[in-house]
């Protein structure tokens, strides 16, 4: 029991972290904080998403890409040009792993506002960090799964970043339904997203990327836009309603 909260646990917080704070925070610009909060969440998501922590900065510029590239060949994940989902879990690594380490050129409309602590970025990036993690992990495990069986979650929790994009990128480009004509493959692929916190609906995001609410229609549950309007209640976080990049 204890080793199917943990995993639950880290399934949200990582997954709350990715679309607050990288997503919706440092790629769309959908509100503001200032540098003492800004430090806070990265600090959050380092904890949170653990060996599969990604810089703030090189995923808005990635995200930023994919939806300026939408389903062609410059998107940094797309299935239109992968052959299956491994394939394009690696591409993604690859574009990360190019932007995090500047060994790409990436045009200046793609870099603007985004949250940047470069040394904590390099000690949460490093292989050493994410050894660390995954040690913990395993030990977690080994103290406390009661069966043999549970250690398949192990592999999941490692990955977890990487897991979540996959649903997201892979089967929100393939399965659904749309509430938009777009001319790309978004979807919105469950009805009330309580799993991925609101982050499978994709066609609605793909339609208004800088919206603070993911869900549209009345069923369209996005868990994250309360905390959000919370956060913004208590003065944590400022709402915006212009988009730092189209």
């Amino acid at each position: 029991m204890v080793v199917f909260i943990f995993f639950c646990a880290v399934w949200y917080l990582s997954l709350f972290s990715q679309t607050f704070f990288q997503h919706r925070y440092a790629a769309h610009g959908a509100f503001t904080m200032n540098k003492g909060w800004e430090r806070f969440f990265f600090i959050f998501t380092y904890i949170t998403q653990g060996s599969s922590y990604m810089s703030p900065r090189a995923y808005g510029v990635m995200h930023r890409l994919h939806h300026a590239h939408t389903d062609t060949e410059l998107d940094p994940h797309s299935p239109s040009y992968s052959s299956n989902i491994f394939s394009m879990m690696w591409s993604t690594r690859t574009a990360y792993q190019q932007i995090l380490h500047n060994r790409v050129e990436v045009e200046d409309k793609y870099t603007k506002n985004l949250p940047e602590w470069s040394w904590f970025d390099r000690w949460a990036n490093s292989t050493l960090s994410r050894l660390l993690w995954v040690a913990a992990y395993v030990l977690f495990f080994i103290v406390f799964a009661t069966s043999p069986y549970q250690y398949l979650l192990l592999p999941i929790v490692v990955t977890m970043g990487a897991f979540h994009g996959a649903i997201v990128n892979w089967f929100a480009h393939k399965y659904g339904y749309i509430n938009f004509r777009l001319r790309n493959t978004a979807m919105n692929l469950l009805f009330v997203d309580v799993l991925m916190l609101g982050e499978s609906y994709h066609n609605n995001h793909h339609k208004h990327p800088s919206s603070v609410n993911f869900g549209k229609r009345w069923f369209e549950v996005d868990p994250v836009y309360h905390v959000i309007r919370l956060l913004s209640y208590l003065k944590v976080i400022r709402l915006t309603y212009h988009p730092k990049i189209a």
